[in-house]
């Protein structure tokens, strides 16, 4: 393959796995009663009845066979922007881990150099850096120090997703349209229900807090967009999805034979549902759960007296 093919590949293969950040959004389809609790890596907190965090999970999962004794597997969900704190958080977290798994369609074994920034002149960088600009955050990339040595890139390799993609007979726009459609589906879920509403996004663009603004405008409707990654992976899953996550947990069965007992795998927190249930039916069972704040979506000082007479509450 010439040069500029595979580059070309690698672009398309980044853009691709790019168009699932709003999908993966949807993990957080869990409710507080438990009775979906397997499904939430994502979410919302509320005071006041007003968007205050967006919060991703950590959560613990072990396994009673007796060769995995003394091993902990945890999904760490993740959002593609975030506040610095959020990033710096992770760094601390992944300390304390053996190997912690991460994902970046890229060729194998590659490693993240520390500060790398999504690059303006590709369309997926552009918009990446658009998003963090509007809402005031930074992204992945440049935070998260990839360059420690118990960080492991677990993913596929371009050439092995458009492979993939090939053996399922799929495309860059068939899994386009399909993304599409399931989330005009869920706008005009939205719609019915008197949400969604355009002037909200024009409202927050001039609003004298912009950055909070737009946050909480995303929030809302990420919060509505539940079933819009079940309709995507439809009933054989995707090379987007399920194709790497079964590559990522290949990743943590060699990591186990090789003597770690304390493993994370750090992928998008939509993939984190699918992946749940994979380690499940290999006999895992979920355990406790923790939070790390992605987003701060609180008022400016001025309204800190309302916000704090409400407590914050999960939805």
């Amino acid at each position: 393959m010439r040069a500029q093919d595979r580059v070309l590949r690698w672009g398309l293969a980044g853009s691709l796995c790019a168009m699932a950040i709003g999908a993966a959004y949807t993990a957080w389809a869990g409710a507080e009663d438990g009775s979906k609790a397997g499904a939430k890596y994502l979410r919302l907190l509320r005071a006041d009845g007003e968007p205050v965090a967006l919060q991703t999970s950590i959560v613990r999962f072990t396994s009673a066979k007796p060769e995995l004794a003394g091993v902990t597997a945890d999904l760490i969900g993740a959002v593609h922007v975030g506040e610095p704190s959020y990033y710096q958080s992770l760094n601390d977290e992944f300390a304390k881990y053996d190997v912690v798994l991460y994902e970046l369609v890229a060729p194998a074994g590659t490693r993240v150099p520390k500060g790398t920034s999504p690059r303006n002149d590709h369309p997926v960088g552009a918009l990446q850096n658009g998003l963090k600009g509007m809402l005031n955050l930074e992204h992945q990339l440049e935070h998260v120090d990839y360059t420690k040595e118990n960080l492991v890139h677990a993913d596929m390799s371009p050439d092995d997703f458009f492979k993939s993609m090939e053996n399922k007979n799929e495309s860059v726009w068939s899994l386009f349209f399909r993304m599409m459609g399931a989330g005009m589906a869920q706008q005009a879920k939205r719609q019915a229900q008197g949400k969604g509403d355009d002037f909200e996004i024009l409202l927050a663009l001039f609003d004298p807090n912009r950055s909070v603004a737009l946050k909480r405008v995303m929030a809302e409707q990420f919060e509505d967009l539940e079933g819009m990654m079940t309709a995507v992976e439809g009933p054989d899953g995707t090379t987007l999805i399920a194709e790497r996550n079964k590559v990522a947990l290949e990743g943590l069965t060699r990591q186990i034979a090789a003597g770690k007992k304390k493993i994370a795998v750090f992928y998008g927190a939509g993939h984190l549902p699918d992946m749940e249930k994979r380690l499940v039916a290999d006999g895992f069972t979920r355990g406790e759960e923790r939070w790390l704040t992605a987003w701060d979506m609180h008022d400016p000082a001025g309204a800190k007296k309302k916000r704090e007479a409400a407590p914050a509450t999960a939805k």
